[in-house]
């Protein structure tokens, strides 16, 4: 009896994953074909071009973390369709593994083609490579700030503290170029025609993959430890 469940543990989590990106597919077209549109407007290289298509590359990038995880978490709890992921040959953690799997392609995808579309704009238009630093930091965070919405949605089912966590973590950015704006090492290269990584930059960014990481291994952790699926 526990090797047939074994068995069958790999199929049906592959297939809660691809549940999530079939439901999905259309609406994550949209985010990367916005952020297209944003990329486009970076590449004139022109001041004005620039400032609203990075403002709108970051806004469709949170938007897409902020998707992510309330339509496959947050809106399942709502919708009260856990019972019938609970009637599935699956474990808690076999649960955990499908959400964290299906929710890092429904972000990760836009999130990559978004991020290396960015990268190839700076290297490839008259924009300075220098910029490239300040594109990867804020990558960096918004990566940072999808992992902390996705452990505190899969630990937490109170909806409000769910929002703040996306929210809080997004609202974030502007600090965040406060912060990087004020250490000369990283700031003072952004106009230049070459990409300088101080250690500083390179300090800020393995913090930010660091902690993402840590934050989806600890609610790994913590969901192989529990008896139930919330």
């Amino acid at each position: 009896m526990n090797t047939v469940f074994h068995r069958l543990r790999g199929p049906v989590i592959r297939t809660l994953v691809l549940k999530d990106w079939q439901l999905f597919e259309k609406q994550l077209a949209a985010y990367v074909g916005a952020g297209l549109m944003a990329l486009a407007l970076m590449g004139l290289a022109k001041s004005w071009s620039f400032y609203l298509g990075s403002l709108l590359l970051i806004i469709v990038m949170v938007a897409a973390s902020c998707f992510a995880v309330s339509t496959a978490l947050i809106n399942e709890r709502k919708e009260k369709t856990l019972a019938l992921v609970m009637s599935l040959p699956v474990t808690p953690f076999d649960f955990y593994l499908a959400k964290l799997v299906g929710n890092l392609i429904t972000f990760g995808v836009p999130f990559t083609v978004l991020t290396a579309g960015a990268v190839a704009v700076v290297l490839w238009t008259p924009l300075p490579d220098g910029l490239l630093t300040l594109v990867l930091l804020l990558a960096g965070h918004l990566l940072l700030a999808f992992c902390v919405s996705l452990a505190v949605a899969m630990r937490v089912e109170s909806e409000g503290w769910n929002i703040f966590a996306m929210v809080g973590s997004s609202v974030l950015i502007n600090p965040l170029l406060m912060a990087l704006g004020q250490i000369p090492a990283i700031a003072s290269h952004w106009s230049g025609p070459e990409v300088v990584w101080s250690w500083q930059a390179v300090a800020i960014l393995a913090g930010q993959l660091g902690l993402s990481l840590a934050l989806l291994v600890h609610t790994g952790w913590q969901h192989l430890r529990k008896p139930a699926f919330y």
